[in-house]
């Protein structure tokens, strides 16, 4: 059986910061954050996702060299980040066009930041 420790914290040093957010998430939001973060653990959609946000739109086709990835790794990744709700795409001929869902992204940084 495992034996069970105490951590003794420092009340000066806890004391001295703020809390992280101003209120606990609601079941739906945890649920909804822990689904978003899961699709932005993955380092190469978090690099897919800050280069289409860097621009208006980006095309599928402009991913392949800065990430070093394929053209069906790129489409597996962008589907992802796209059912998430955090980016979407208009087909261009052979071409997907990727731009970010501002108001996505707006109610993570809102969820973070409170």
């Amino acid at each position: 059986m495992a034996q069970r420790m105490t951590i003794k914290v420092d009340e000066s040093v806890v004391s001295c910061c703020g809390p992280l957010g101003s209120g606990a998430l609601s079941e739906p939001e945890a649920s909804e954050m822990a689904k978003i973060f899961g699709v932005l653990s993955d380092p190469a959609r978090l690099r897919i996702l800050s280069l289409i946000a860097s621009e208006a739109e980006v095309c599928s086709c402009a991913l392949e060299e800065p990430t070093q990835k394929s053209q069906p790794t790129i489409s597996h990744h962008t589907r992802i980040l796209a059912e998430a709700g955090l980016i979407t795409g208009e087909k261009r001929g052979r071409w997907t066009w990727w731009s970010v869902v501002p108001a996505r992204l707006k109610e993570v940084s809102r969820i973070l930041s409170n």
